[in-house]
């Protein structure tokens, strides 16, 4: 068997979804479920055929990472810091669990734009005011973006009166407490815009 009937990203890597977990890096507010939720949707984008990408911070962005790796995906990770020695000892951040790491120099407002604009999609879990700022992002780029719910945490609430008193109707924005259903509904966003393959 070759190469390229065994993997079906050889010829055209790019289209393998590259997607982005965003979320607190501080999660004392997020409650008991946040782990097991961030793991989930991790795994949950790599069974679906996604390549998960993250701000390389700690918390549930580094959960997510965990659990992708652990059903054997790729995880890249776009740092705030310009070097590895600034990633670990000034913003005190983690290597772990990344299979590629990019340092952006640009710090976090910069390196969430980066983030945001370099994927398909943006998943929204437990978060503080960083995952709002890389929300609104993903919001202006038009990018399809996925709320992951739960009663444990309020971001779903706040994005939602975010949403109502921005008077800006977005139909690629969708919610669910399912990290499986929450993949599939922002995979079929993204499948409707996609490139088609080009026919060499």
């Amino acid at each position: 068997m070759d190469i390229l009937s065994s993997n079906p990203y050889a010829k055209h890597g790019h289209r393998q979804l590259k997607l982005c977990v965003s979320g607190a890096a501080e999660t004392g507010h997020c409650g008991p479920n946040a782990l097991q939720k961030a793991k989930e949707l991790g795994a949950e984008i790599v069974r679906q055929g996604g390549i998960l990408v993250t701000g390389a911070t700690t918390g549930f962005p580094l959960w997510s990472a965990m659990g992708a790796k652990e059903v054997g995906g790729i995880s890249i990770g776009l740092s705030p810091a310009a070097t590895e020695q600034e990633h670990v000892s000034v913003y005190k951040l983690p290597v772990d669990y990344m299979d590629i790491l990019i340092y952006t120099g640009f710090g976090f407002p910069m390196r969430d734009i980066l983030l945001t604009r370099s994927t398909d999609a943006v998943f929204i879990g437990c978060g503080r005011i960083g995952t709002i700022h890389e929300f609104t992002v993903a919001f202006e780029d038009s990018k399809p973006i996925g709320i992951l719910e739960d009663e444990g945490w309020e971001m779903g609430d706040e994005i939602k009166m975010i949403l109502e008193k921005g008077h800006r109707p977005n139909a690629k924005i969708v919610f669910d407490s399912d990290p499986k259903k929450l993949v599939q509904k922002v995979i079929e966003l993204i499948m409707k815009d996609k490139v088609e393959e080009f026919k060499i």
